[in-house]
């Protein structure tokens, strides 16, 4: 594309933006939903490799776009510098957000050993059992957050209330029990 049509592009994607900020033009909204969705799901699945969150990125991006188009300047920049930023920042908010949920969920990987099947009920003594000595062997503070989410089924707050710790040193605690209990759990079954 030469630099003429470029910039014509850019002046009528200024000019729909403009049209959503001043008037909700929705068919000002659609030619710009038409020309970023493509290029913020391309990025997206290069990003975040997951459809579903390629797709709520797109959303998340051009519903941004358009609650916001009136904060829109542009002698501060460009349209599309404007909508990739917002891009930008809705795709790290997801990552920390995934990065978040996965910390959340990482005992997923070896507590499904409380969960056999009751015909085994003898073999699942011993390996809780055998579990249970393991976390024993975790640091004080750690074994008593992994007990008390784990064992006594406590919510995390509610563990954070229990103990009068703030709720991210349950995490944190949480989260170093279940990687120690991980590598202690490798090393000697794996």
């Amino acid at each position: 594309m030469d630099d003429k049509k470029q910039d014509a592009q850019l002046v009528e994607l200024t000019a729909h933006l403009v049209n959503v900020a001043n008037n909700r033009d929705k068919a000002a909204y659609a030619q710009l939903f038409s020309y970023f969705a493509p290029k913020i799901l391309n990025f997206a699945n290069q990003k975040l490799a997951n459809q579903g969150c390629a797709m709520d990125l797109v959303q998340e991006t051009m519903t941004t776009v358009w609650t916001k188009a009136h904060l829109f300047d542009a002698d501060k920049g460009a349209v599309t510098t404007w909508v990739f930023t917002i891009m930008r920042n809705r795709c790290f908010d997801m990552l920390r957000k995934v990065q978040h949920n996965k910390e959340d969920t990482y005992g997923d990987d070896i507590w499904p050993v409380f969960e056999t099947p009751e015909s085994n009920e003898h073999e699942d003594h011993i390996l809780t059992a055998k579990l249970l000595k393991h976390v024993d062997a975790l640091p004080p503070l750690q074994r008593q957050v992994v007990k008390g989410i784990y064992l006594q089924e406590l919510s995390q707050q509610e563990l954070s209330s229990k103990l009068s710790v703030p709720l991210g040193t349950v995490k944190s605690r949480l989260r170093l029990g279940l990687v120690k209990l991980r590598s202690i759990l490798e090393k000697h079954y794996d």
